[in-house]
């Protein structure tokens, strides 16, 4: 008898699946395409030529490093403080019991459940309200609320299938509070804590609304994309800018998927 994962998949969801892919992923490929068509002040199909002179125009635009290198700053030092206050956040929640703890667990979740326009206009309230002025740094705090948010997730589902005997054998075998850290919990929950942390990255680099209402005089690289759409002055430019986001955000989220596809193996789990 042949068992139910054996059998094929009817014709009509495969056909179904597959149309689901091209919806989603064909615009992708349109934007690979018109980073090498000659074609430069208009989206023509076909194109009618194929070049990578753009790839050169856009390694000599001085504002598309600019733009980029305050993405990276920004996504970075998000991705560190969503990783210290992500992973204190997961251990209080899951470690330990007391009174609230699931409102607390739910306000942290929230700013990535509200819409990003919601959060933006808070945050820029509050900035104007504590005379606080536009900058950098308002960028880093506002993409900060959503990225613990997925670095709590990540590290709260891994430190809930951590068995708690295991830090109390470490306690009883006289480790003290850093030894069990480095040598018990890390270990355990260190892919989660990577992947929440590639993701975090990912989210953050390529954050339009919180960075529109967060930011001064700064551009970072998707805002730089948005204005150069509205103000072209090279489209296939900003289409092979647009595949390096697409990379960029692509790599970490494909690591973040492998790292913790095994996760169900943990040391201790169900003990």
């Amino acid at each position: 008898m042949r068992s139910d994962r054996s059998q094929s998949a009817p014709l009509g969801l495969k056909i179904a699946a597959a149309c689901g892919l091209l919806f989603l992923h064909l615009p992708l490929l349109l934007i690979f395409v018109y980073a090498f068509t000659t074609e430069e002040k208009s989206y023509q199909w076909p194109p009618p030529g194929l070049t990578t002179q753009w790839f050169a125009a856009t390694w000599n635009r001085p504002d598309v490093w600019q733009a980029l290198s305050l993405s990276v700053q920004v996504a970075a030092i998000s991705t560190a403080i969503a990783l210290v206050l992500g992973t204190l956040c997961a251990a209080a929640v899951s470690q330990t019991r007391f009174f609230g703890r699931e409102t607390i667990s739910l306000l942290v979740i929230l700013p990535i459940a509200l819409p990003g326009i919601i959060t933006g206009i808070a945050l820029r309230a509050a900035f104007n309200l504590a005379e606080i002025p536009f900058s950098f740094w308002t960028i880093v705090l506002g993409h900060a609320t959503f990225c613990v948010v997925v670095v709590y997730n990540n590290a709260v589902a891994r430190f809930r299938r951590t068995s708690g005997s295991l830090i109390e054998a470490s306690m009883d075998l006289g480790a003290d509070g850093f030894q069990t850290f480095r040598h018990v919990i890390l270990p355990n929950i260190g892919t989660a804590l990577l992947a929440g942390g590639m993701l975090a990255f990912a989210l953050s680099f390529d954050e339009v609304i919180v960075t529109t209402f967060t930011a001064g005089q700064q551009q970072t690289l998707p805002i730089w994309m948005l204005e150069e759409l509205v103000r072209p002055r090279q489209r296939p430019v900003t289409n092979v800018v647009a595949m390096v986001v697409v990379l960029v955000t692509l790599l970490p989220i494909l690591a973040a998927y492998y790292l913790t596809r095994d996760g169900d193996q943990i040391a201790g789990a169900g003990k």
